[in-house]
């Protein structure tokens, strides 16, 4: 018998010590497939807060009738659905205390010439030939003359008329002469036909089929609104009416189509300055011309007695408005009440009634 070698069992178990090692670096593939597949990274997210901020035109206006120059964020004080909110920014749209410059809605001086963006106003006659009415209404059509001509060469001025629908008779235009003429021509003499001015044109806007379908003054507030939506900036409609609402044994009460009325014209920020042309001292009617112009940030005012009064008044009140920006309170979404005051000045704020 031979004698077994010392060495053969050492050199087995290098061998197989070198197995396992090789093994360990490459694993079959049985043992791959059971090794956990890495996870990705989750990704990140940030939480981002947007503030928004509401903008509202409101004018100030001294006894006279004169509009208050030189407010800055802390002479106004303001209230959204009762809870007082800070000021961010007033800035002054409108003639400057320097007669040959104007101030631009950026708060820049610019002389009259390079005013940005022109002044829009709306001409709107309720027309009716009953005679405690006609007559307030032919005066007003004579001293519409004098209106205009107070009129910057570049504001841009569009009418309608209402009697049993609502039409427009001129678009915007820096022609106020031939808008005096329209409307003359088609209060009485018939509808005349109307071209679409350029940009800004409220006839482009102006749903015609809505038109035709207001059988109420309140709906062609509505219709009113809704095409000056699209239009930039603030707007004046200086309402010659005789009444708004309807009067029972209870008295006079708002219709149904007032509230969307309101909400348009505040949307598209314009104010409404009534102009009473009834010829009485007092009427049932006149709660609803005092109402949309207090919910609009305009005025009424009535014409029969002193009308070159009430129209200087809205001349005032026309110079200029401000811009006041501040942050929306938390809570529901739309429309909130809005309550606008002076800390420590003297003066009359015409503000609309909602914000949002």
């Amino acid at each position: 018998m031979s004698k077994a070698s010392p060495r053969r069992p050492f050199r087995a178990v290098a061998l197989l010590s070198v197995a396992v090692c090789a093994g360990a670096a490459r694993p079959s593939g049985a043992l791959a497939q059971q090794r956990p597949t890495p996870q990705p990274t989750p990704p990140r997210f940030r939480e981002t807060v947007v503030v928004e901020r509401l903008v509202v035109d409101v004018r100030v206006v001294d006894d006279s009738g004169e509009a208050v120059l030189g407010l800055g964020p802390e002479d106004f004080k303001v209230e959204v659905d009762g809870k007082s909110v800070a000021v961010e920014s007033a800035l002054w749209v409108g003639p400057s205390e320097d007669p040959g410059l104007i101030v631009t809605p950026d708060g820049a001086l610019a002389p009259p010439a390079a005013r940005p963006e022109p002044r829009l106003l709306v001409f709107l006659f309720h027309k009716d030939f009953e005679r405690s009415r006609i007559s307030g209404l032919l005066l007003m059509l004579e001293k519409l003359d004098g209106l205009l001509a107070t009129l910057a060469p570049g504001d841009l001025a569009a009418a309608l008329v209402f009697d049993s629908h609502l039409r427009l008779v001129h678009d915007f235009s820096a022609d106020h002469g031939r808008l005096r003429r329209a409307l003359e021509l088609d209060l009485f003499r018939g509808r005349v036909a109307v071209q679409e001015s350029d940009e800004p044109s409220l006839l482009a806007h102006l749903d015609a089929g809505d038109a035709r379908r207001a059988a109420s003054p309140e709906r062609a507030l509505r219709v009113i609104g809704e095409a000056l939506l699209p239009l930039r900036g603030a707007k004046t409609l200086v309402f010659f009416g005789w009444g708004l609402g309807q009067f029972s044994r209870m008295g006079v009460h708002m219709t149904p189509d007032y509230e969307p009325a309101r909400r348009a014209l505040q949307k598209a920020r314009c104010s409404v300055f009534s102009l009473d042309i009834t010829d009485a001292d007092y009427h049932s009617l006149e709660v609803g011309l005092v109402q949309v112009a207090e919910d609009t940030g305009g005025f009424y005012a009535k014409t029969h007695l002193f009308p070159d009064q009430a129209l200087k008044r809205m001349e005032r009140a026309l110079q200029g408005y401000y811009v006041l920006s501040f942050e929306r309170p938390e809570g529901r979404p739309g429309p909130r009440r809005l309550g606008v005051g002076l800390n420590g000045r003297k003066g009359t704020v015409l503000a609309p009634s909602a914000v949002g």
